[in-house]
């Protein structure tokens, strides 16, 4: 269970208390990203998570920022994603205290040093290369520029070597002045502790923060017809592709069935994938397949490594499983899948950190929190119809795209293999 406290300043404050627990998670979600970014700041979002572990009010520095966790063996993080940036700790529970304050810092009072911004772009810059050097992670960001092309959820979360380079301080500061308001600001506080304690603690830190008004983003286009291809050359032992269709939003009620298809689809090493592409064909080591869900769209997404010669049968192979789903699916195949997804979700909220990532990210992007049982309940209610339906709706080849990173040079001509 969980208790709800909006502060008079609209900061939402979610307390999930686990009594057996031994330690405490404290949460910052706010809810800005990379898809409100005009392109000119492209990256502005992820620049600015970078800087705040520069100092803060209470903690001038760094290192100082960093000690005051890991000297109670905790560990402190932060994460930019399209709709949202969170900032985190995880202690000891009797430590409680500290994380709260660090974490509250970081999003209300950091100093944003002048002399740390061309270190800390450089450190930036050093991402941006290393994810370019990194096949597995440069298609995944390359198909989203072939599914939404020219849209921001199409570019890359930390921008480009370009906007990067040119990002100034007054734009970081004015756009964090902007956008970390209270009224865009959830806190997701779970483990052991006490919530008075809790409450009394986090009012006195963030009454007094006065709210703005809440930002905006351009809705997803609708991408043209396909099939749509694209590619990255590069001289790789592997060609590294993703296969994705658009999916759904993260209120769509049939996201629940989209989370079992995929299962079924390639998460795990029962997956119809995984046992198609390399237990019996031995075509691949790494397959699998991921769900992301926006506000307003979403994707379903396959990646595979692969030979290079042997790249379109495994391409093809994968769309004869994706169209397989659409003529059918037998009732044990689906029981399977419903176990997996309740499993995961029971063992997965046993940790303080995604329980609180589990109540913020719901608070912040639906405005609804499931408990578990309610989640359980939406998993089992699902039918083999609905799956059937779903993939029917999703799976058609005017809405395939395909990303290739490795020694290919005209992935168009692999369009011919996206048809069922």
């Amino acid at each position: 269970m969980y208790t709800r406290t909006t502060l008079p300043n609209g900061v939402r404050i979610l307390l999930g208390e686990l009594p057996s627990a031994r330690s405490v998670s404290v949460c910052a979600f706010i809810g800005i990203g990379s898809r409100y970014e005009p392109d000119e700041v492209a990256g502005v979002c992820h620049f600015i998570e970078h800087m705040v572990f520069k100092g803060t009010s209470r903690w001038p520095e760094a290192r100082l920022i960093s000690e005051a966790i890991e000297s109670t063996g905790g560990v402190l993080n932060a994460a930019t994603d399209r709709e949202l940036t969170v900032y985190w700790a995880k202690v000891p529970a009797q430590h409680f205290r500290v994380a709260a304050e660090v974490v509250i810092d970081l999003i209300r009072r950091p100093l944003f040093p002048p002399a740390e911004l061309e270190k800390e772009r450089q450190v930036i810059l050093e991402e941006l290369r290393m994810v370019n050097d990194t096949p597995q992670q440069l298609v995944d960001l390359l198909i989203d520029q072939v599914m939404w092309p020219g849209q921001p959820i199409g570019r890359d979360v930390a921008g480009t070597k370009e906007s990067v380079a040119a990002l100034s301080l007054s734009q970081l500061t004015d756009f964090w002045d902007r956008n970390y308001r209270p009224n865009n600001t959830v806190i997701a506080v779970a483990g052991r502790f006490n919530p008075e304690e809790v409450l009394d603690l986090l009012y006195n830190d963030l009454h007094d923060w006065e709210p703005g008004d809440p930002p905006r983003f351009t809705p997803a286009a609708d991408p043209d017809s396909g099939p749509r291809t694209g590619a990255v050359y590069r001289r790789t032992e592997q060609a590294h592709f993703c296969l994705a269709v658009p999916g759904l939003p993260i209120t769509d009620p049939d996201r629940v069935v989209l989370d079992l298809l995929n299962v079924i689809v390639g998460d795990g090493m029962s997956s119809r994938l995984f046992l198609e592409l390399r237990e019996r064909r031995g075509l691949v080591y790494d397959v699998h397949s991921y769900v992301e869900y926006l506000r307003d769209t979403g994707s379903e997404t396959v990646y595979a490594g692969v030979e290079p010669r042997r790249l379109p049968e495994a391409v093809a192979a994968v769309v004869e499983q994706l169209g397989q789903l659409t003529a059918g699916l037998d009732e044990a195949d689906l029981e399977k899948a419903r176990q997996l997804v309740k499993g995961r979700l029971e063992l997965r909220l046993e940790d303080t950190r995604s329980y609180a990532g589990w109540l913020g990210t719901q608070e912040l992007l639906t405005g609804k929190i499931l408990t578990v049982d309610e989640a359980v309940a939406e998993v089992d209610r699902v039918t083999a119809d609905d799956v059937v339906r779903l993939a029917r709706r999703l799976f058609r080849e005017d809405r395939f795209n395909l990303a290739v990173v490795g020694p290919v040079r005209r992935p168009e001509r692999l369009a011919n293999l996206l048809r069922l």
